[in-house]
This record gives C-alpha cells, structure tokens and sequence, in this order.
C-alpha cells in the first residue's frame, strides 16, 4: 500500500476483480497478499522492490533465486538498520538510567548543561556526541 496515497495500484499479486457496479472483489488470498506487501514496506522495503518481488511472482515458477536474493538483500538492510536502532537504544537506556538516578538523589542540577562543562565552564557541548558510558550526562 502506498504510504502517501493510499493506493494499492500494482500491488497484488493477480488482478483485482470488480463487479459490474466497479466495486472491488478482495479475496482472502489477496488479504494476505497484500498483509505481505504491508509488512514489507514497513520493515522498509521500497515500493519499486516490493513491485519487483511481485513482477518475479508473477511470472510464475522459474525465478526463485531472484525472489530469494531479493529477500536475502532486504533481510540484511534490515538486520543492519536494525542494529543501529539497538545502538541508539542503548544510548537512550543509558540517559534514562543517568538522569533517573540524578533526579532520585536530588542531584539534577549536576546533569550536564549545553552552556555549562562540568567545572562551571562555558561552552562544553559534549552532550551531542554522547555515547553510552562516556560519561557524558
């Protein structure tokens, strides 16, 4: 499904029926089709691959190693990406930790401050750069 639009236009696997009044005729294996084609491009596959994928199903038997490889390439951009949100996690587990305990001793005015370093300092801009057990509040 189109994220901006809406639109499935393309998406499906076989065509989609109409009845004589135009309305649409989905069927429970186009329903799961198209659950597929959504979980793909949340995991974020592009429309232009998940219309690759479903052009290669299209043609039927004979192009499984390209579908695969197509899947295989996809599976490691997500692995990746999935990586660095655990990266970025654990540098947000670690603020939360810092200012919790910061804030439980009645010491959040330690915490760090972008115009202040920890010496009472002007200036220290460390914080945007900060990783987790740096040190940095």
């Amino acid at each position: 499904m189109c994220t901006r639009c809406g639109s499935t236009s393309g998406l499906f696997a076989n065509p989609v029926r109409r009845l004589s009044n135009g309305r649409r005729v989905y069927h429970e294996e186009d329903l799961e089709w198209l659950a597929v084609c959504t979980k793909l491009r949340s995991s974020g596959m592009s429309l232009a691959t998940i219309r690759e994928y479903i052009g290669l199903a299209r043609r039927g038997p004979g192009n499984e190693h390209e579908r695969l490889a197509l899947l295989r390439r996809h599976e490691e951009e997500v692995e990746a990406r999935i990586g660095e949100l655990r990266e970025a996690l654990d540098v947000v587990r670690y603020k939360v930790r810092v200012y919790a305990e910061h804030l439980a001793r009645g010491e959040a005015d330690g915490l760090w401050n972008p115009s202040r370093d920890g010496n009472g300092n002007a200036g220290a801009g460390a914080e945007a750069g900060a990783r987790a057990g740096s040190g940095v509040e």
